[in-house]
């Protein structure tokens, strides 16, 4: 196998936060690995490690929200990324709402959208749920600012073994 840390070294992908409610539970974890998977339909996939506990909730969810974070929101990230759900309910130290589908949508998110989980799709050590948007918020219009990217959250020690 090649080595690929020289390839996935050059990359700097945006971050977000996911967030899912199910059966009486909720959990969000920061995740970078997401993108559009499809133009016509919509479609945009985020991929959940199997250790961390919002795979859990999101394998019974029938949608997730997914926000978008600026680096001027580090402290959210972290939050998300840096705490576990088996230690600590990280929705009590932040604003939140109800959205689509019991949702947990983040208010101070730069951006948002409620998607249903369409499709699960087993990538090795995470599983890929593809969402099709429903319903997406943001504070404002296009301004230019910029997304919080894993260059900015590369101090975040994350809450579960990324092994």
């Amino acid at each position: 196998m090649a080595d690929m840390d020289a390839f996935t070294d050059l990359l700097d992908p945006d971050m977000c936060v996911v967030t899912a409610a199910a059966g009486g539970e909720r959990a969000g974890c920061l995740v970078g690995f997401a993108s559009q998977c499809s133009m016509r339909p919509v479609r945009f996939v985020v991929w959940l490690s199997k250790v961390n506990r919002t795979y859990e909730v999101a394998r019974a969810a029938e949608f997730l929200a997914v926000h978008l974070l600026t680096p001027e929101q580090f402290d959210l990230a972290a939050l998300f990324g840096g705490e576990t759900g088996d230690e600590v309910d990280k929705f009590t130290r932040t604003r939140w709402t109800r959205g689509h589908g019991g949702t947990l949508v983040l208010e101070d998110a730069y951006a948002w959208f409620v998607g249903g989980v369409e499709q699960r799709i087993d990538g090795g050590d995470h599983v890929g749920f593809v969402l099709d948007p429903v319903r997406s918020g943001a504070r404002g219009g296009p301004d230019g600012r910029p997304l919080l990217r894993l260059s900015d959250a590369l101090a975040i020690e994350p809450g579960h073994p990324v092994d």
